[in-house]
């Protein structure tokens, strides 16, 4: 066995941070994910750079932010000549695999310049789109198309294990990217096993979904039935880990791309700065976190890169934005770390944010089409929020008087990750003032009708609160 770790990485799609036991819910849907966090290392507060998905996917592979490597929204293949995670274990000599939904290339199958420096490969661009819950296509490392038996979770946990069996004599890097718990386009379904959706409709509403209505009524079943699936097939990885001698030499961490407001933010299930869309669940085990109990500090998911290749002894490339947090680990501090993560948005407007441990500070561009415009010269406040007393940010504090010099210190430290990450200074303009007692409702927050329409087919009405 060699000294050096291998690493696998399990990655879901569109998983809210709250859907953990880990971080309190209630209804026992990932004991594999709670083991992970309590014997390992849990990051309580771990953040996306981006809620979409190839930004997201973009900054996981790279250490980056997507405006640097042009990849601010969807569709925008990574750079083919841009340091990876995979390329700096390869330069190492270790062994390169990466399983599932890929969300960064050009076409399907993704063509072998375009796959970030993996070796070994089975995926699909867009795994949406070439499978459903039981027809999983994904493509080889000769784009032939390849059809995986059983529900779609389950066949991508089944060719990880098979990577596994095949590598196990040799230092890898086994990257794992689920699907689920994401929609199924076509349909705007949650499509969970047979009997998991049943298990679980009903029996926990989120406050953020339970206040703003939209179509969650009808997800949310399939939606936790599918991350219990998930989180079983965790633990057959893990199983099978252990059943080739590799728990101990093997650093393991799941996390997600982002989370899921189910359209209550915004037309879509995402891309706000919103905790339901930023926040993700984060535990990794194995050399240098086995024990390391809980890190409070707020981490950005663009750390990963660095932190791992960290944990391997392996050097950081250039230009990398992102921070091992390996030193937090076990009550550690890194002095040099920023109080604040930070958060680009886009295709839904163009936003950015900043979050620290209690306050989430927020500005978009007016007028900006997030489709086509990475960044803004001109953004206008649109969110204060204070997490501690308002973890589900369902009343937005930005433009109030009693709260103007708190907004005023997180400009500043909005300003200074702008230059951090290579944007030009910006002009953001404060929002109208509003004295205590007076309400805001976000335009876009609307309370829906109940009773089962599609979403685009409520009419929204208006709600009536006090002060407003």
């Amino acid at each position: 066995m060699s000294e050096r770790p291998n690493v696998v990485v399990v990655l879901t799609d569109q998983q809210r941070w709250d859907t953990t036991g880990a971080h309190g819910n209630p209804l026992g849907l990932t004991p594999e994910f709670d083991r992970l966090a309590r014997e390992g290392t849990h990051v309580d507060q771990a953040l996306t750079p981006q809620p979409v998905c190839g930004p997201a996917r973009s900054s996981l592979q790279t250490g980056r932010y997507p405006t640097s490597l042009g990849t601010f929204r969807n569709g925008i293949p990574l750079p083919k000549d841009v340091p990876t995670l995979a390329r700096g274990f390869a330069d190492a000599g270790y062994a390169t695999g990466y399983i599932g939904k890929w969300h960064l290339a050009s076409a399907d199958p993704v063509p072998r310049d375009e796959r970030g420096g993996y070796e070994h490969w089975l995926g699909s661009n867009t795994l949406e789109f070439t499978s459903d819950a039981h027809r999983t296509v994904m493509y080889d490392a000769d784009e032939r198309p390849v059809r995986l038996v059983g529900y779609r979770s389950d066949a991508v946990v089944d060719a990880a294990i098979r990577f596994l069996a095949d590598h196990h004599d040799h230092p890898f890097l086994l990257f794992v990217s689920l699907l689920e718990p994401h929609h199924q386009n076509a349909t705007d379904s949650y499509p969970a096993p047979d009997g998991y959706r049943e298990r679980y409709a009903g029996r926990w509403v989120p406050p953020d979904l339970a206040t703003h209505g939209g179509p969650a009524h009808r997800h949310l079943g399939g939606y936790l039935g599918q991350i219990k699936r998930v989180d079983e097939g965790f633990g057959r990885l893990r199983d099978a880990l252990a059943s080739l001698d590799l728990t101990e030499s093997t650093v393991v961490a799941w996390t997600a791309d982002h989370g899921n407001h189910f359209r209550t933010r915004n037309e879509e299930y995402k891309r706000s700065a919103h905790d339901v869309s930023i926040r993700v669940p984060l535990a990794l085990t194995g050399p240098g976190f086995t024990g390391g109990g809980v890190i409070r500090h707020p981490v950005g998911t663009v750390d990963l890169v660095p932190t791992l290749l960290d944990a391997a002894g392996l050097p950081v490339p250039e230009g990398v934005h992102g921070r091992s947090f390996l030193p937090l680990v076990g009550g550690g501090v890194d002095p040099g770390r920023p109080e604040s993560v930070f958060v680009q948005v886009s295709e839904s407007e163009v936003g950015r944010a900043v979050r620290t441990s209690r306050w989430k500070y927020a500005v978009t561009a007016p007028g900006a089409d997030g489709w086509t415009t990475p960044s803004s010269a001109h953004y206008v406040e649109s969110a204060l929020y204070d997490l501690d007393n308002d973890p589900y940010e369902l009343d937005n504090l930005v433009g109030l008087t009693s709260h103007r010099e708190i907004a005023d210190t997180l400009r500043g430290e909005l300003l200074a990750w702008l230059a951090r990450v290579g944007e030009e200074e910006p002009a953001i303009e404060a929002a109208p003032e509003r004295e205590p007692g007076q309400r805001r409702i976000d335009p876009e927050v609307r309370a829906f009708d109940l009773a089962g329409a599609p979403f685009g087919h409520h009419v929204a009405r208006p709600r009536t609160l006090p002060g407003t």
